[in-house]
Formats: C-alpha cells, sequence, structure tokens
C-alpha cells in the first residue's frame, strides 16, 4: 500500500468555495485511471478514513485523489447549504482539474448517488465503479439543501418509497463497465430495499460483483481503513473482470494484480 504521507495536498476552487484534498500516483503512461474517492455526508464524513483505500489503488498503478465536499473536512462552506447537485458540481470541478484518462470512482453512502450522476456525466470514459453501501434519492431532492435534518430534504428522502423513481437508478441501468457493490452484514442506515434496487439495476449491463462484508455495519470506509484484507480484495475486486485474473482497467499492472479470493 502506498502511504498516505506520500499524497500531495491540492486545493480546488467552485462556486465560491475551497474543496481541499489529496492525490498521489503521478507519472507514468497517461491512460492510466484515476481512481476518485467520495466520502458519504455528515458530521463524520471526510476523505480522512479514505486515505489507506487510495493508498491501495495507487499501489496498484492507479492515479488517484480524494477531497472533501464543502461543509465536510478540510474544505470551506456549510454542510446545511449543500445539495445532490452542488455535491455532483463539486466532484465534476475536481475532476476536470485534477484527473485525467479513465475513471473508476468509489463512493461511500450517499456519494452512491453522486457516482450515479458522474457514471451518467462522463459516459464510457468511466471504466469502474464501487459503491460502498450507497444511496440514491428522488428526483425532487437533487437542488434541496440538506438543512438541519428537520427541513424539506429531510422530509423527501423520508417519504417511504421516494427514491424508487430515483434517475440514479436509471443511470447504474445504463451502465455497461467494471461494477462492484460492497454491501455490510448490518446497515441501520441504508433500508435492503433500496440496497437490492441498486443491485439489480448494476446487474442489467454491468460486469457485476456483490462484494459482501459480513461482519461490518454502515461505515464501510471505516471498516477498510481497519482491515487491510477486505481493503485489498475490494480493489482486487474493483480492478479485475469477473473471472478474477484479467485487469479490465487500462493501464494497471497485471502483476500487482492479486487474484480475488
Amino acid at each position: 500500500m502506498t502511504e498516505p504521507s506520500s499524497f500531495a495536498p491540492f486545493v480546488a476552487e467552485y462556486d465560491g468555495e475551497l474543496l481541499r484534498g489529496v492525490y498521489g500516483g503521478d507519472g507514468g503512461p497517461d491512460d492510466r485511471p484515476t481512481v476518485v474517492l467520495l466520502h458519504g455526508a455528515g458530521v463524520l464524513g471526510s476523505k480522512e478514513r479514505l486515505l489507506p483505500l487510495l493508498g491501495e489503488f495507487v499501489a496498484r498503478g492507479c492515479r488517484g485523489l480524494a477531497f472533501d465536499f464543502s461543509g465536510h473536512g478540510e474544505s470551506s462552506g456549510e454542510l446545511r447549504e449543500l445539495t445532490l447537485r452542488r455535491r455532483f458540481e463539486q466532484a465534476v470541478a475536481v475532476i476536470d482539474t485534477r484527473a485525467c484518462g479513465p475513471l473508476v470512482l468509489v463512493g461511500f453512502s450517499m456519494s452512491g448517488q453522486t457516482v450515479a450522476d458522474l457514471a451518467r456525466h462522463y459516459g464510457k470514459r468511466v471504466v469502474a465503479l464501487g459503491m460502498c453501501a450507497p444511496a440514491v434519492y428522488a428526483a425532487e431532492a437533487w437542488d434541496v439543501p440538506f438543512g438541519d435534518g428537520d427541513g424539506r430534504f429531510s422530509e423527501i428522502i423520508r417519504t417511504p418509497d421516494s427514491w424508487r423513481a430515483s434517475p440514479a437508478l436509471d443511470a447504474l441501468r445504463a451502465y455497461e463497465g467494471r461494477a462492484v457493490l460492497a454491501v455490510p452484514g448490518t446497515d441501520t442506515i441504508i433500508p435492503p430495499a433500496v440496497t437490492e434496487a441498486i443491485q439489480q439495476a448494476l446487474a442489467t449491463r454491468a460486469q457485476f460483483t456483490r462484494f459482501d462484508l459480513p461482519e461490518a455495519e454502515h461505515m464501510l470506509g471505516q471498516w477498510f481503513r481497519e482491515h487491510a484484507d477486505d481493503r485489498r480484495d475490494f480493489v482486487n475486486e474493483v480492478l479485475t473482470g469477473p473471472t478474477g485474473r484479467r485487469p479490465i482497467v487500462s493501464g494497471v499492472r497485471e502483476d500487482e494484480v492479486t487474484e480475488v479470493k
């Protein structure tokens, strides 16, 4: 694993906010993929717990970056002012500034929605998805500020089955690259029906694998930080095809992708 201490910091500006992140893996062929790690929402959400995972991807020959959405971690802004649209637009701003070549998108919790939005936006440039205890949301929640937990956004997402017509599910059904869905054994945040719908959507056209973590709970970024074997196996799954040996991401060195257990 590439040590997080070797990553370089960066700052991206978008719509008055300063988005702070780190990147690694510079140098080498231009056709290597860039892995973009996207954290979940809330006061505990930040890039920091994802750095060991970023190190695993960079050690396999990828470029990689992770950043804090506004209102999180080291970035400016207020969490209550953030929206799903702004998360998407901030991710696009960072990717367009810092990433080159094919994209591997890995999102946690709320960033499941953001990964789906980015997959639609970048199309065939996206060669692999890693979705970790992901969420998707109703279209009407797209522009609504998150607020403090008691406003319109919370009302929408707490409406039973409001997520079922999410445009994110349409984007995932249309996606044809590699896709890995990491599912914890216990998840008190994401309803099982949401996970099942995302799985069905990804299985429509993608090269899909479900990656179960029976002992884990919802915070999979924390789990991967503390469980090196699961972290390595997850990276192997994302960077290989269903056969377990053939790298499906152009530019990743085959001798550094170990056989999936």
